[in-house]
């Protein structure tokens, strides 16, 4: 009887990885006794056995396994940092075109003036550094509009066609099947527009110079909208005053500024709710041709040609939403190269770090792009961002999802001479330059 008692007071205790065996002393509860790692190691068989029985002995601990540390991952080094580098050529010389970055990575190229390029596009793979043909475009067409939409198609309207007639067609380019297919035509024929893609899916169309504008106006005041839903396009209020060469950024509320165009320095907004315009306040010092871009702050900056006493000097304006005024910044260290394809926003890039890339002419004077410039939204101020490999007009921007930017094409010698003679070898080369493309390394 006193030993089934003794039984019936003892106690098992877990400690650690040990089982201490604990006699209940009279008047204790039964309750689970609990031990630190220390108690464990200081506990005495004494303590922990009965009279005369052998101290067990501890099972062998096996040694964890140590958690494995992650290799991180290298950035890929392209090179050095604020430098052009080469890649691959384009298929067939152009400029004029546009370069639109697709959902996987790709940047199509469709169109532009060349032997060959207006009816025609190419896919440029960031991963080989090369360009491949892909599926042509029903109509050749140069200085259009190409917009990429939510459902990764890409819009492309409008434009210049072979005989040199502004163009009101549209067609949508599929990566899936690398194909073109006809949508809805534009309300009005235009070129020199632009194209917004607007938070609802939908597409701005705005400004531009249409059939029998001439010239030298200040360009179309309609706008219209473009639906893939139904592949149509509608007329919305027009804007108010005529534009061409103007610049339209999507505003972080969903409105869209427009500004200036053809020497103006007025602007106005989109109200997407309403669909009407109306007035904003005007540029401060920029008066010539211009980029934009907005800031990661909501800010959009505007980049170009100011004049002063009949001079041209460079100049940047900020615009703030909030007030709905311009004030300076900057300015540019040179002079602005505007030459991108007019109604895309390809000439002023915002980079993953906040700052903007744009094009200038520092060695070659107002027309051809020689280098770049970046802005520091933070200072306000422009840095010099490198040379290209070689003068560049009518040439596309495009940003990879690395945060490399590809310049592509180039007008060349033929374009820019009125009645250029080449020789055989004189003339490959020159088409060589025209389909030259490189990447600037951040």
């Amino acid at each position: 009887m006193a030993k089934s008692k003794l039984a019936a007071a003892r106690r098992w205790v877990v400690v650690g990885v040990f089982m201490v065996f604990v006699p209940a002393a009279a008047g204790c509860s039964s309750a689970a006794v609990t031990a630190s790692p220390s108690m464990a190691t200081t506990a005495t068989a004494a303590s922990s056995q009965p009279v005369g029985a052998a101290s067990p002995t501890a099972a062998p601990t096996a040694a964890p396994t140590p958690t494995p540390v992650p290799t991180p991952t290298a950035k890929p080094t392209y090179g050095p940092p604020n430098t052009f580098v080469p890649t691959g050529s384009m298929t067939v010389g152009r400029d004029s075109h546009t370069a639109t970055l697709l959902a996987d990575g790709r940047v199509l190229v469709v169109g532009g003036e060349g032997a060959g390029a207006a009816a025609s596009a190419e896919l440029y793979d960031p991963a080989t550094g090369t360009f491949a043909k892909t599926g042509s475009p029903s109509v050749g067409r140069d200085v259009q509009s190409a917009t990429l939409l939510a459902d990764g198609r890409v819009l492309v309207a409008g434009g210049m066609g072979s005989g040199g007639n502004e163009l009101a067609s549209a067609e949508l380019y599929d990566p899936a099947s690398g194909k073109f297919t006809a949508t809805g035509s534009m309300i009005q024929a235009r070129v020199f527009h632009t194209a917004t893609l607007l938070a609802d899916g939908r597409v701005l169309i705005t400004g531009g110079r249409g059939s029998g504008s001439g010239t030298n106006s200040s360009g179309l005041a309609t706008a219209e909208l473009y639906n893939p839903s139904t592949g149509k396009f509608t007329a919305v209020a027009q804007m108010t005053r005529g534009r061409m060469f103007h610049t339209a950024t999507l505003l972080s509320d969903g409105r869209v500024l427009l500004a200036g165009g053809n020497g103006d320095k007025t602007a106005e907004l989109f109200d997407t709710a309403t669909q009407t315009f109306h007035a904003t306040g005007s540029m401060a010092s920029v008066t010539g041709s211009h980029v934009a871009a907005r800031l990661a702050d909501g800010k959009v900056l505007v980049a170009g040609d100011g004049l002063a006493g009949g001079i041209t000097y460079p100049k940047a304006d900020l615009y703030d939403p909030a007030t709905g005024q311009f004030h300076p910044t900057g300015p540019m260290l040179n002079s602005c190269n505007c030459s991108g394809p007019v109604g895309s926003p390809s000439s002023a890039l915002p980079l993953p770090d906040g700052r903007v890339l744009v094009p200038d002419a520092r060695a070659a004077g107002s027309d051809m792009a020689s280098s770049a410039e970046l802005y520091d939204p933070v200072a306000g101020v422009f840095s010099q961002a490198g040379d290209m490999s070689r003068y560049r007009f009518g040439m596309s921007m495009t940003l990879l999802n690395d945060g490399r930017v590809l310049f592509a094409g180039n007008e060349g010698v033929v374009r820019m001479m009125a009645s250029p003679t080449l020789s055989p070898a004189a003339a490959a080369a020159n088409e060589a330059d025209r389909a030259s493309a490189e990447l600037y390394i951040p």
